[in-house]
């Protein structure tokens, strides 16, 4: 069994699976998710859990060199968007950000090797994060 750290099974597999420049996306409720993407699925009902505490589990054991935004969050959602700037800020690295429309952050999310689906239901609450070299 393991000790510490994020014990939902898919989620350490495919953290364990990445590597450099690979992706993994992190979204609301309401994110559709291709046919051709993993969706691990943490719903359990509106709300819960939330975006950010899977998202700061995820980056407690993912290094992340850049993360992918809506630009809609913006306008949208100024508080997630204030907490995830406040946790990449937090990082132990240096941390790109990039904004594009919600279009493509979800026509990317085709790319992702995972979309971890949380129970988050505010608007554009979802990122993509990418793999760092650990070297």
């Amino acid at each position: 069994m393991k000790k510490n750290g994020i014990i939902n099974a898919d989620i350490s597999r495919v953290l364990s699976y990445m590597g450099h420049t690979d992706t993994l996306a992190v979204g609301d409720c309401g994110l559709p998710i291709p046919d051709e993407t993993e969706r691990i699925d943490l719903s359990l009902k509106l709300g819960v859990p939330s975006f950010m505490e899977a998202l700061s589990e995820v980056s407690r054991e993912m290094k992340i060199e850049k993360i992918v935004l809506a630009e809609e969050i913006r306008e949208n959602n100024p508080h997630i968007l204030e907490e995830i700037l406040k946790l990449v800020n937090e990082m132990d690295t240096e941390c790109a950000v990039e904004y594009i429309s919600h279009a493509e952050l979800k026509e990317r999310t085709k790319t992702c090797k995972a979309v971890i689906r949380t129970g988050e239901a505010t608007p554009y609450a979802n990122i993509i994060l990418q793999s760092a070299c650990l070297f």
